[in-house]
Parts: structure tokens; C-alpha cells; sequence
């Protein structure tokens, strides 16, 4: 829900450690050697800093496609763009996404007990974006959408959708994972927009021949 990540942000709280010790007036040179090898081990600000950064940059090296997940509540509209959207189950037709605890609408997707599943097309870039930031009463504006028999909005002109009724929460971190069972879809053979190191692109169509 927030602009120039990769719309599911992946955070970690930070712990400040404090350290007190009975140090004798005269302590040993074991003692020292003691209290060295422990101070080496704890980690300074700046490193964990740094491995935040790293587990960021690690996790953007999975590709993902891109997605628009919607919502109806207390007679709104609510959007917000998402790459976290995953299959879980054929049979029945299961699928899941997850939302951060601090994102603008939490709680309208907390709140209601349906959602759709936009799939953008390579095209949509921009309509990726539009999803990310700014209030959610400016979403919606231009976009070229239907309301679905579900009674949310989505997207007419992606790759693929799905409506869904809420079938399960879990709560994981500062995320909740919704799986939602699917009531309807569709799709159409568009090429699909993607996401990689914090950069929109497209999957390659081309099927090679055996």
C-alpha cells in the first residue's frame, strides 16, 4: 500500500539491547576475553540496519506478477495494489494474498467477508501505481472496471480475476494472510505485467517448441 516498494513490505522491528555487567575493578585477562568475544556478537544498529536492507533486496530477487485486490465496505470502495497473490488449493479453488497490519485499508479488508483478485497486464503499469498511493476516493478515478457478483469492483482489462468470499485469516508478523475460496473467474491470454528488484517488467510469452 505504499509507493516505490514492492506493495507488500516485508519490516522488522528494531530491539535495542542493553547490556550490564558486574565487571570486577581488576578483571582478569580471561574475563576480558570473555566480554570481547561477547561484545563482537552483538550486533550494532547500523548492521541490523543493513541486514533488514539485505533481507528486502533478497526476497525482491522472487518475480512475482502484480495485482489489484479490491473490497466493498461500509458502502466504499476500497484498492490497493499487491504482489503477495498466490494459488493454494484446486479443489476447492483456494487462493491467498497477505496485508500489512499498517496498511490505509486493513481494516476495511479485515471488515468484509468478500475481495477480487485483479491480474494486471504488462500494459498497466500505471494503473499498478495508481493502486499504490494517494487517498483511496482517487483510485478508482479513470479506472476501467465492473462490479462483479461479489459487489466489488475490478478491473476489466487485465490478464486475469477472481471473486472471492473469505474463507480463512491467519495472522503471520505485521501481516495477515487472507484466503479467500473463489467463486468466479476468468482470464485472457495477455501478456502479464511483473515485478523484480523493485522494477516493472513483463514475462516473457513466447511458449518454445519441444
Amino acid at each position: 500500500d505504499k509507493p516505490g516498494l514492492s506493495f507488500t513490505s516485508w519490516q522488522t522491528g528494531t530491539k535495542c539491547l542493553e547490556f550490564k555487567s558486574n565487571t570486577p575493578p581488576n578483571p582478569s585477562p580471561q574475563h576480558d576475553r570473555t566480554m570481547t568475544n561477547l561484545a563482537e556478537k552483538i550486533p550494532t544498529r547500523t548492521e541490523h540496519v543493513d541486514v533488514v536492507a539485505a533481507y528486502r533486496k533478497a526476497l525482491g530477487c522472487f518475480g512475482t506478477g502484480v495485482t489489484v485486490v479490491s473490497t466493498q465496505w461500509r458502502d466504499g470502495d476500497w484498492g490497493m495494489t499487491c504482489n503477495s497473490f498466490a494459488s493454494v488449493s484446486l479443489n476447492p479453488r483456494l487462493v491467498l494474498w497477505s496485508i500489512q497490519k499498517t496498511a490505509s485499508s486493513f481494516d476495511a479488508f479485515m471488515g468484509a467477508d468478500v475481495f477480487s483478485v485483479s491480474v494486471l497486464a504488462a500494459s498497466q503499469e500505471s494503473t499498478a501505481m495508481q493502486f499504490a498511493r494517494g487517498p483511496m476516493s482517487e483510485r478508482f478515478q479513470g479506472a476501467d472496471t465492473v462490479r462483479g457478483n461479489n459487489g466489488v469492483l475490478r478491473l476489466r482489462d487485465g490478464v486475469a480475476w477472481f471473486e472471492c468470499k473469505r474463507h480463512q485469516t491467519v495472522d503471520a508478523g505485521d501481516h495477515i494472510i487472507l484466503i479467500g475460496q473463489v467463486t468466479d473467474f476468468d482470464w485472457q491470454p495477455t501478456e502479464a505485467l511483473s515485478f523484480w528488484r523493485s522494477q516493472f517488467g513483463a514475462f516473457d510469452g513466447q511458449v518454445k517448441a519441444n
